[in-house]
């Protein structure tokens, strides 16, 4: 059985998960729009769909372990972008973010000596290390293309086989 505190915690995460998935959904659609981002675009449809299945794992745990999944409500995510680039700062910036929320929810099971939880969470954990990894690596990559547009069409052709993102294909 969850205690109040653990459930409270990981219905914030289920939020968390949600307003990822809505990110990327935001940030696919407005790579679809821009020429030759095909692959970004792919690349962000398909992390969104990753987020939505980490918040459906999220709502069966909490429910199979006795407490209430809540279902929130969801804000508008950002929805234009100054460029590629920015995209992939704020990809970034959104999977530390999650990856610190991970980090406070193993904290508190371990707290609350809630060792099924904590165990659960452990997929989280090696989740958000791969997503740290291909988050910066594709802002490195971003950085040292710059503006060389035959780079770019390189990085959009390869996004989808890049190590870490063809194995959620």
């Amino acid at each position: 059985m969850l205690s109040k505190t653990i459930q409270d915690a990981l219905n914030k995460q289920v939020q968390m998960e949600a307003e990822s998935s809505q990110a990327y959904l935001a940030m696919a659609s407005w790579a679809e729009i821009q020429p030759g981002l095909q692959g970004v675009t792919e690349f962000f449809y398909k992390q969104s769909d990753e987020e939505r299945v980490h918040m459906l794992k999220l709502i069966r745990f909490i429910n199979e372990r006795g407490g209430f999944a809540m279902i929130p409500a969801l804000e508008q995510p950002l929805l234009t972008f100054q460029s590629i680039i920015r995209v992939f700062e704020e990809f970034l910036k959104h999977e530390l973010k999650v990856s610190d929320s991970i980090n406070d929810l193993v904290h508190l099971s371990l707290t609350e000596k809630d060792y099924a939880t904590h165990n659960f969470l452990q997929w989280y954990v090696n989740e958000q290390m791969e997503e740290e990894r291909v988050a910066r690596t594709l802002n490195d990559k971003l950085e040292m293309i710059g503006d060389d547009k035959s780079g770019m069409y390189l990085f959009d052709r390869d996004i989808l086989n890049y190590p870490g993102v063809a194995e959620k294909k």
